[in-house]
């Protein structure tokens, strides 16, 4: 599947999160979402820039961002991870990773030297209109999430 690039329509989807409330892009309308694929609840680097977005959730609510972190784990995994770390914003089980897979962040990886199918760490910045403004791909932790509120920050959505 061919990633969205910036300037395209982001796809829709429909995922439940920690609580079993479910979540649609289109509930966001009229407001820049922050859309992060990680692969694995709980394990270190993710819980970490899970743990980095939660810190920082004052300042996307500032821009009246919403945070959405999406992996395969189910409800059940999002509600323990979530309660672990104090996470408020919505964690969303892709459990078929099908959305994974329309926004591309369902790919091949290589690990050890063993290729396998797996969740590749990935951030859309979609605007207001829904369309897509930014994507960074193969995310690092650190620095990671400045790099966005800088983004959205320089960007100054009407909203």
């Amino acid at each position: 599947m061919p990633l969205i690039d910036a300037g395209g329509k982001a796809p829709p989807f429909t995922l439940k999160d920690q609580l079993g409330r479910t979540h649609r892009l289109a509930d966001y309308a009229g407001r820049p979402v922050i859309l992060y694929f990680y692969p694995k609840d709980d394990t270190p680097g993710r819980t970490r820039e899970t743990c980095v977005f939660r810190d920082e959730l004052p300042r996307f609510e500032t821009s009246h961002a919403v945070v959405l972190g999406v992996s395969g784990q189910n409800q059940a995994s999002k509600a323990k991870f979530a309660a672990k770390y104090g996470v408020t914003f919505p964690l969303l089980a892709d459990d078929d990773y099908q959305v994974a897979e329309v926004y591309g962040a369902w790919q091949k990886t290589l690990l050890y030297g063993r290729s396998f199918m797996g969740l590749s760490r990935t951030t859309y910045l979609i605007g207001p209109d829904g369309r897509v403004v930014k994507r960074w791909d193969k995310v690092k932790v650190n620095g990671h999430v400045d790099a966005v509120l800088q983004e959205l920050e320089h960007l100054k959505f009407e909203v």
